[in-house]
């Protein structure tokens, strides 16, 4: 039956093909601690009780109609004062648009300022630029990083594919790596960005600059967030950001995002989510407007929610710290924000005990998932080449004991191969 070229072409998310084999080893019984997803087990990190009790009060009072095309103006207005109280942003209500998580906010993000065959500038790894270009048929250019600088993109591994692009996509904390810029870093990107602009003639697109922070309250120990506008006032005029409650308060099924960012692109993005109807749910709104502003209820949940991330992460970067010093060919970035770690696991061209040859990355993850009952993401499934050897760990849907006893099956499995 004949279908769309652009379904026929489209590439499924790798994330979901592994965990479609986790799922099946778990429906014969196995026992696997999965670390591959990127969200959070609600019965291991529960939302904010003040706003689930928000949400039932919202239910209860029928805000169950439409919400307006961008968003419930109490919560805007919310978003506003949260901005400005925490991240030192000044962005007015008719600046930010919510939707249905943040998805929706990156993808009409793309259709807002890219044309098909436009060039779209981006890192390997990150997370679903490649697709988002590959649904408008835009020209993806994936910017391979490197691991000594945390697999965060510089101003010189950026520059020589600036020129003429209409989007530079970027993400701090990065999913996947749970890294972050570094302030100097971020400036020298800014720079570029500035100059790339001033190039550009009157009736010209400029270059764009989509900022996902979606993580940017969960960092840790003196890592701090920066973004481009408040480092570059300048460029406020042409950075589109990317937020929401998602990741900072466990509330990935809550479904409210936030982007913001000039008043026309937000106008024209606000069309582009109507069209699709990809809303955040009224109720959950209207909960969410009140919640976000209540400062010591936030402080109390991000510490406690931060501290327990943390200490997943902890364990399992010193856990494989500790296998990389009795001479396991691994290693781990310690963790610097976001829910994730990154592991080295570089046993390419070894044998397993029934004598298969262990080819690129993915085989080395399905090793792991069925000897040592423990699931990763290959960094292959964010845009980098098979034969990098590096992982995503999500600790969101694993308690710290999981993590804990873990370590050892990881150890034994890595001793049986040859």
């Amino acid at each position: 039956m004949k279908v769309s070229a652009l379904a026929e072409n489209l590439r499924g998310s790798e994330i979901i093909k592994i965990a479609g084999e986790i799922n099946e080893l778990k429906r014969q019984g196995q026992n696997i601690a999965n670390l591959t997803i990127g969200d959070y087990d609600s019965d291991i990190y529960p939302i904010p009780d003040e706003l689930k009790q928000g949400i039932v009060d919202a239910y209860a009072a029928n805000q169950t109609n439409y919400p307006p095309a961008d968003g419930v103006l109490l919560l805007r207005q919310s978003v506003s004062s949260f901005l400005k109280n925490r991240l030192g942003l000044t962005y007015q209500p008719n600046e930010i648009l919510i939707s249905g998580g943040s998805r929706p906010l990156i993808y009409a993000t793309y259709l807002a300022v890219v044309d098909e065959g436009d060039k779209v500038v981006f890192p390997a790894p990150s997370w679903n630029n490649n697709h988002y270009c590959d649904l408008l048929k835009a020209k993806g250019v994936m910017v391979q990083t490197k691991a000594e600088n945390n697999f965060m993109p510089t101003a010189d591994d950026l520059r020589p594919h600036i020129k003429g692009a209409a989007l530079l996509a970027l993400c701090s904390p990065l999913n996947p790596t749970g890294t972050m810029f570094h302030k100097k870093d971020l400036e020298e990107i800014c720079d570029l960005v500035i100059a790339e602009n001033k190039t550009r003639a009157a009736g010209d697109k400029p270059l764009y600059f989509l900022y996902d922070q979606i993580y940017s309250q969960l960092t840790f120990g003196d890592n701090q967030h920066f973004d481009p506008v408040t480092l570059r006032p300048e460029l406020k005029d042409y950075v589109i950001f990317i937020d929401g409650a998602s990741k900072c308060f466990a509330a990935t099924g809550v479904r409210v995002g936030w982007g913001f960012g000039p008043e026309a692109i937000i106008n024209n993005m606000k069309a582009i989510v109507g069209h699709m109807g990809a809303w955040a749910p009224k109720a959950e709104q209207v909960a969410m407007a009140k919640y976000i502003v209540e400062d010591a209820a936030v402080n109390t949940y991000l510490d406690k929610l931060k501290s327990r991330v943390q200490a997943s992460l902890n364990a399992l970067h010193n856990g494989f710290q500790q296998l990389k010093t009795e001479g396991f060919q691994v290693d781990s970035i310690a963790p610097m924000g976001a829910i994730y770690l990154t592991l080295k696991i570089d046993y390419t061209g070894k044998i397993t005990p029934d004598g298969t040859r262990i080819s690129n990355s993915a085989d080395i993850n399905f090793y792991l998932i069925k000897e040592a009952g423990i699931a990763f993401v290959p960094f292959s499934a964010f845009g980098t080449d098979d034969d990098v050897n590096w992982f995503r760990a999500s600790v969101g849907v694993c308690t710290l004991q999981d993590i804990e006893q873990a370590i050892p099956r990881i150890k034994e499995a890595l001793a049986r191969l040859r």
